[in-house]
């Protein structure tokens, strides 16, 4: 994996200090419920990052679902990393977001956390390919069945809190400096929740009565993270579902409205109301946390970029709505002969294609969302850093 690593690095010579200040600066967009931004703490600019913690599900899980599971899961096995030359647990044909957001920081890739082999100076990943926001007991009292882990938020919220034990010798020394100088990622998370209910009751406005709750349960994580040191965080919303070939595939026929992208505009807007209350909550965190930097990630529009600008950035316009490693359909999705299934073929080219598998994107398609939400801030920043 380091040689690999290695060889796809983006080749930045950029200072850490200047994404810092980029990210304070504009990391996101606001999403389609437009509000005033409010005002931000400037990051100095002699602030580093030295450490990115992640907690989040299958967009940014480098290994975690793979060691709980062990050879059963489907990511441990080929086409998954394919373009890595093997796989890794990344639900992809390569890297993630936060693999990409790692080089821009000039740090290593971040580690899944139950790795117990690896080394966690620069951080840990506690994303779980499958997780969800809300607890699953609580999940499965209301009929929705979670069928991948248990491993929540608040169970990667513990694993975080023993981490932290572990190194901890005293708070001036660790807890308060470190904490300082890290990147806290919390989410994407809150996607399965609402998966696990929609694919198997497509009760979209029955649905809508849980984001209150998982919005809920991301500001309690981002509390605890905040209490326990944080200084830096960044909470992305939801990507627009309603253009996934899974979701395309399953709603086909019922009575919902296509979008001007075709896509189902009853899920995007429920995607867009989730975000709406989260970025309304990020900005009450704001208020109630002036010394804290954080910042609300808008995967729903750099998403919908990739569409609209599939062209200019190298997406074959005829696959944009295809999953590349798939089967059978319009939209190359079949959930009963999923990737790593036998039989189920793979494109030819991963990086003409949006959608990995259907529910997952590809390399290509992730390494643009983050230049988009990342890189173009890095440039910005980099004529007043330090």
């Amino acid at each position: 994996m380091a040689a690999t690593s290695a060889h796809l690095r983006f080749d930045l010579a950029l200072s850490r200090t200047a994404l810092l200040l980029a990210l304070h600066a504009a990391l996101l967009h606001h999403d389609c419920a437009a509000r005033p931004t409010p005002s931000r703490v400037v990051l100095g600019r002699r602030q580093q990052i030295d450490a990115v913690y992640n907690f989040g599900d299958s967009l940014s899980d480098t290994g975690n679902l793979l060691r709980e599971v062990g050879a059963g899961s489907v990511v441990g096995s080929l086409p998954y990393g394919e373009t890595l030359g093997e796989p890794t647990g990344r639900s992809s044909d390569g890297l993630l977001m936060i693999d990409y957001l790692a080089n821009f920081l000039n740090l290593p890739y971040l580690p899944p956390y139950l790795d117990k082999s690896a080394n966690l100076d620069h951080g840990a990943n506690f994303a779980v390919a499958g997780a969800t926001a809300l607890d699953r007991s609580f999940l499965l009292d209301r009929g929705i069945n979670v069928t991948f882990t248990n491993s929540s938020l608040s169970i990667q919220l513990q694993w975080f809190k023993t981490h932290l034990s572990s190194l901890c010798a005293s708070k001036e020394e660790y807890c308060e400096e470190k904490l300082g100088r890290a990147l806290f990622l919390v989410g994407e998370i809150g996607g399965n929740d609402y998966n696990y209910g929609l694919w198997y009751h497509n009760a979209i406005q029955e649905m809508k009565a849980y984001v209150p709750l998982v919005v809920g349960r991301i500001v309690d994580a981002v509390k605890v993270l905040i209490d326990l040191g944080a200084a830096h965080l960044i909470v992305p919303g939801n990507f627009p579902i309603g253009c996934h070939p899974s979701y395309l595939t399953q709603f086909e026929g019922a009575n919902y409205d296509l979008d001007q992208n075709n896509c189902i505009e009853d899920l995007n807007e429920f995607c867009r109301f989730h975000n709406d209350q989260l970025q309304g909550a990020v900005d009450s965190l704001r208020r109630d946390h002036p010394r804290v930097t954080i910042e609300y990630a808008d995967y729903y529009n750099v998403f919908l970029s990739l569409l609209t600008g599939a062209d200019k950035n190298g997406f074959d316009q005829d696959s944009l709505l295809k999953a590349c490693c798939g089967i059978g359909g319009a939209h190359n999705y079949d959930p009963s002969r999923t990737c790593g299934s036998r039989g189920v073929p793979t494109c030819t080219d991963p990086a003409k294609f949006i959608s990995w598998d259907g529910l997952h994107l590809t390399q290509a398609a992730y390494k643009d969302l983050a230049t988009q939400l990342f890189g173009d801030y890095l440039l910005r920043g980099k004529d007043v850093a330090a």
